[in-house]
């Protein structure tokens, strides 16, 4: 594992020669120490990203010789999907299977976009028609420049390649801070895009608190463009700091997604799906359905098999067998979910299943998958972000009501809807105020297609070619194209 910052091609001790734990959360154990970066260690890679892209040729690459970068990261990933997944394992503490599947997007996330860079050769210059035949004018698409990326402990890798591999597509540089929590992965992209031949200062990793190398970043002058994804506090002060230079932001925050499940709804598939949606990951996950809304004449028998699924799923660390629900990322995250189950009780909900640690696991930061009914509408429970295990369930009467109560919320950023009737999930889908939406499922996501929320779940999109237009600027070039004279104050 390694422990180094990745500066300008070259793996460097932190200036200050302080590091952090990391600690594996199934075990609490520390697993290894890495160098804490600090304002000096993001001062020197965003130099060594500027140089790479104002002197060193980066932002004048063909888009082929990108996408071939790119390709061979993709390609070095799946050489060492497994051994990474591991690293996530001990890292973020989710199952195998899952750390499995989000290494393997990652890599699949270098190779779209090294499509996309391949693209920009032949695209995004677009020929004006204007209204005086003298002029001609075209539109281009630039890279922005140097980007800042600071990423969450949920998905470590796969919020890595979300930001780097469009910005690298675009021709931009970057320097990354992962996670203080999720670290090792991160580094480990470094060294494959290193092995992949990324020329230095192009990508630049830097571990460190967010209050130290986070907030180096966000307020550096020779960044161009910030890129976040985290929680709304955190993403209100990132939005500030790029306020005062004019940086480009992109954010990617929090959410409090509803999933609207109708009466003529196939049990069985209803049940696996909001299981799915708010369980894999152990529930620290941006777009979590994490209110549940069924129809009141389903919600009985709903509500019995869920429960009885939901007591059924095997709790433990991550690399055992079986496993579908790992412990929490960490002490912290542990306090402040079960402080939030305690809150809910004590305000009038129902803890129906789960709620507490597994008797046979006392140590590692675990909760069992929890469900929530009678909760007040009012209450944090039901209106803020939990981000673990713990789903809050209510039925409801009518189509409108359901609708009200999804979006009664600060939050867009997803939403579901399960319905036999495809006219009805349809017409529900287009009323629900969510940047993602779901018709009989949750959470699937495809490198494809845009990713991004309404209201205070963000601004911007990732993803798709949306996610490479985060890291273009829009240039109009325009042409006198006649010999004749302009004539406005020398006159012939």
């Amino acid at each position: 594992m390694r422990s180094e910052l990745f500066i300008d091609g070259k793996w460097t001790q932190a200036a200050a020669q302080r590091s952090f734990d990391v600690v594996n959360p199934a075990t609490e154990e520390v697993i290894h120490k890495v160098a804490a970066g600090t304002a000096e260690d993001i001062d020197a890679a965003v130099s060594a990203a500027r140089r790479a892209f104002d002197h060193d040729g980066w932002s004048k690459t063909s888009g082929a010789e990108r996408g071939r970068y790119l390709r061979a990261i993709a390609n070095g990933i799946r050489r060492r999907q497994t051994e990474l997944a591991r690293l996530e394992v001990i890292d973020n503490g989710k199952p195998f299977p899952e750390a499995e599947w989000d290494v393997g997007d990652a890599a699949g996330c270098f190779e779209f976009y090294a499509s996309l860079a391949e693209q920009l050769d032949n695209q995004f210059e677009e020929r004006l028609e204007l209204p005086d035949a003298r002029f001609t004018s075209k539109v281009v698409k630039e890279p922005v420049g140097v980007a800042g990326a600071i990423i969450p402990w949920n998905y470590p890798l796969l919020m890595a390649a979300w930001k780097a591999a469009p910005a690298l597509a675009a021709g931009c540089t970057m320097v990354l801070k992962p996670s203080e929590l999720t670290p090792l992965t991160a580094l480990e992209l470094a060294a494959i895009a290193d092995e992949a031949g990324l020329p230095p200062g192009v990508l630049n990793v830097v571990t460190g608190l967010g209050s130290e190398a986070g907030q180096g970043l966000t307020e550096h002058p020779g960044v161009d463009k910030l890129a976040f994804t985290g929680s709304v506090p955190t993403g209100s002060k990132v939005m500030a700091a790029a306020a005062r230079d004019i940086k480009r932001v992109s954010l990617e925050l929090g959410g409090k997604s509803p999933f609207i499940v109708f009466e003529d709804a196939d049990i069985e598939q209803a049940v696996e799906w909001i299981m799915f949606g708010i369980f894999w990951n152990q529930g620290q996950v941006c777009s979590a359905t994490s209110r549940v809304l069924v129809q009141e004449t389903l919600y009985p028998s709903l509500m019995a098999r869920l429960t009885e699924e939901t007591r059924k799923i095997t709790i433990g660390n991550g690399l055992d067998e079986g496993v579908l629900l790992g412990p929490l990322v960490s002490e912290k995250q542990y306090q402040q979910v079960t402080s939030a189950v305690a809150s809910a009780r004590e305000a009038g909900a129902t803890v129906v299943a789960g709620g507490k640690r597994p008797d046979s696991l006392t140590t590692g930061y675990y909760l069992e998958p929890t469900i929530l009914t009678d909760v007040p509408l009012e209450i944090a429970a039901w209106t803020e972000e939990i981000f673990g295990p713990v789903v809050c369930i209510r039925p409801f009467g009518d189509e409108a009501e359901a609708i009200a109560l999804a979006n009664d919320s600060r939050f867009g950023l997803a939403a579901a809807v399960m319905s036999k009737d495809d006219g009805r999930a349809e017409r529900v889908a287009a009323s629900l105020r969510a940047g993602i939406v779901w018709i009989n499922c949750s959470q699937p996501t495809f490198t494809e297609a845009p990713w991004g929320g309404y209201k205070q779940s963000g601004i911007g999109r990732e993803l798709g070619r949306w996610g490479l237009e985060n890291y273009l600027e829009t240039k109009q070039i325009t042409k006198y194209a006649t010999d004749a004279p302009w004539g406005w104050y020398i006159k012939d």
